[in-house]
């Protein structure tokens, strides 16, 4: 596909018997997934059409061009979707792509260098940036705007107000 790529969605199983299947959208309107189309699945099939054509309780249920059968269906339980990043709209002001905070260095207000986000993760309570610590463990910060305050992209960085027992 090219490009950057970003998980827009996980089929969470079969749907029925013709080949359906239940899909968890990660989309602010979850089936916008099918405008951004085609999707590679974590083991490289390439979807070039997705058609929503219903919802069960917490999924939509689609139709994936050559998925026909529920056998086919369920083998791919648990896939995420990826979609070129080229294909989805520009993130808003203070909005981010987690693919484009991770990587990035972080510093302390100071300037002083505590180690590059190694990841996004959202345990229930919202967002936390995971940053990996040469030499140490990981430190998991809340991603407000308390913790942090500065994040610039274009530049590579972002500035962390870590807690002082923490950093």
């Amino acid at each position: 596909m090219g490009g950057r790529e970003i998980v827009v969605g996980q089929i969470a199983g079969a749907f029925g018997v013709r080949g359906e299947v239940r899909v968890k959208s990660y989309c602010a309107e979850p089936a916008d997934i099918a405008i951004y189309t085609p999707l590679r699945a974590d083991g490289g099939q390439v979807f070039p059409v997705l058609v929503v054509t219903g919802q069960a309780p917490g999924a939509l249920v689609a139709r994936i061009e050559g998925i026909s059968t529920k056998e086919e269906a369920d083998a791919l339980k648990g896939a995420r979707l990826w979609a070129d990043r080229a294909r989805l709209p520009a993130p808003g002001d203070e909005e981010y792509y987690h693919a484009d905070l991770i990587g990035l260095e972080v510093v302390d207000p100071g300037g002083a260098v505590l180690g590059r986000v190694k990841a996004v993760p959202d345990y229930g309570a919202g967002d936390l940036i995971e940053i990996a610590r040469p030499g140490s463990d990981s430190l998991l910060v809340p991603f407000t705007r308390a913790f942090v305050p500065v994040v610039d992209i274009a530049a590579g960085r972002m500035v962390v107000d870590a807690p002082e027992d923490e950093a």
